[in-house]
């Protein structure tokens, strides 16, 4: 199924869902087509990619993880991660906007009750998406939450200052975390345009510009207390929530380097001189023809090769888990894959976008071509959670079984 059936298909606008795993590849190929030309230049202005995301929102692709029954595609986790994974390599801004979307669904299919999942699914069905709100600054860490759920008769109140809010400019829906009158974590859905809630576009990182993830204040924000999920019980058993929304950032990363490839490769074909030795040589007359360029290219196709196939291993133990693993070994086994596609393609992303340099040389620093972004996106993405982090659990699994944490980011 093609973007513009997907578009056109259904009643009222409404999408035909995308139950088949080639058809959802097959649209976000389509997307990632028509978004890439302008990828430069929405990097450039770092500003709200608004007819883009109009463009994903109405393809079909936010309800692909939907259950069938509430309309959607039903699908799992490695049609997720190709879905990400290529249109991240045409932009990686737009692959990470709905990368929390996917969790707050996931949440909904695992804790939500029949009149949440009723009440939201089908809206994202229509192509509503949702986002998450939860990292907020000043305090000990990102996840020390000061934002609060607060009784007012009949019902709640939301408030409190959030950060790092990717896509909820765009969003129909808000799901921020906060704490209740007890110090529950508890997730609150509501509508992006409810009064008291106000989404600011700050955001100045060096990389994913056209994520626009600024900031969000809640004040006074009056709560459908129906729509509060009790997040915090995800935790308290076996769970693979943190490994699904992990899967969505490693194939962010693992697009980063498809692309960075991508666009050294038509650099050095194009562009590129070879050097002036190469040329007396009396052997290399072309760029692509320099037996050193060509070294360092394939080892970077190399390096992102692995990358790709490491997330398609973990997208596979994710997939034959399920959303419920069975037990806290088979949940740890799906974070442990998880971690090591996410903590590898963060690394082959860094490197592929900042050794490309070498092989397009001198003149692929140009500002006019903006090879720079691919370097500045890894690098801003890859610090989304600390690597090391991941390595460390790894290495405790493998050489002594210690599961890794049992928390949203691993």
């Amino acid at each position: 199924m093609s973007l513009t059936t997907a578009k056109m298909a259904g009643s009222a606008n409404v999408p035909t869902p995308l139950r088949d795993h080639s058809a959802a590849v097959g649209v976000a190929e389509e997307f990632a087509a028509a978004v890439k030309p302008g990828a430069a230049d929405r990097d450039r202005v770092g500003a709200v990619p608004r007819a883009e995301l109009a463009d994903f929102d109405r393809s079909g692709l936010a309800a692909i993880t939907v259950p069938v029954g509430q309309g959607g595609g039903g699908l799992g986790p490695r049609t997720l991660a190709d879905v990400i994974r290529v249109i991240a390599a045409a932009d990686p801004a737009l692959a990470q906007i709905p990368q929390g979307h996917f969790l707050a669904v996931d949440v909904l299919r695992l804790l939500g009750t029949p009149y949440q999942r009723d009440r939201i699914l089908p809206a994202v069905v229509e192509g509503g998406r949702i986002a998450p709100v939860a990292a907020e600054r000043g305090g000990r860490h990102a996840q020390d939450l000061k934002t609060r759920l607060v009784e007012d008769a009949p019902g709640w109140r939301l408030e409190g200052v959030k950060y790092y809010c990717t896509g909820a400019i765009t969003s129909r829906w808000l799901a921020a975390t906060a704490l209740d009158p007890d110090d529950r974590l508890v997730l609150v859905f509501l509508d992006r345009g409810a009064p008291g809630v106000t989404i600011t576009e700050d955001w100045a990182a060096m990389g994913q510009r056209a994520t626009v993830s600024g900031t969000t204040t809640f004040d006074g924000v009056r709560v459908d207390s129906q729509l509060v999920v009790p997040y915090g019980t995800a935790f308290a058993g076996p769970q693979l929530l943190g490994a699904r929304t992990q899967l969505v950032h490693a194939a962010i990363e693992a697009g980063i380097a498809e692309g960075a490839l991508a666009d050294a490769g038509d650099f050095v074909r194009t562009r590129s001189r070879p050097f002036f030795e190469a040329v007396r040589s009396g052997k290399v007359s072309a760029a692509a023809d320099d037996p050193f360029i060509l070294r360092e290219f394939g080892k970077l196709a190399t390096q992102t090769r692995a990358a790709v196939q490491l997330l398609c291993w973990a997208a596979d133990v994710l997939e034959d888990i399920g959303l419920h693993p069975a037990d806290a070994d088979a949940a740890a086994r799906g974070s442990i894959a998880v971690a090591q596609a996410k903590a590898f393609a963060s690394d082959v992303a860094v490197d592929v976008a900042s050794q490309l340099f070498a092989v397009t040389g001198t003149s692929g620093t140009d500002r006019r071509f903006a090879l720079d972004r691919h370097w500045r996106n890894a690098r801003t993405h890859s610090v989304h959670d600390p690597v090391h982090w991941k390595y460390h659990h790894v290495g405790a699994w493998e050489i002594a079984g210690v599961a890794p944490p049992n928390h949203p980011q691993i």
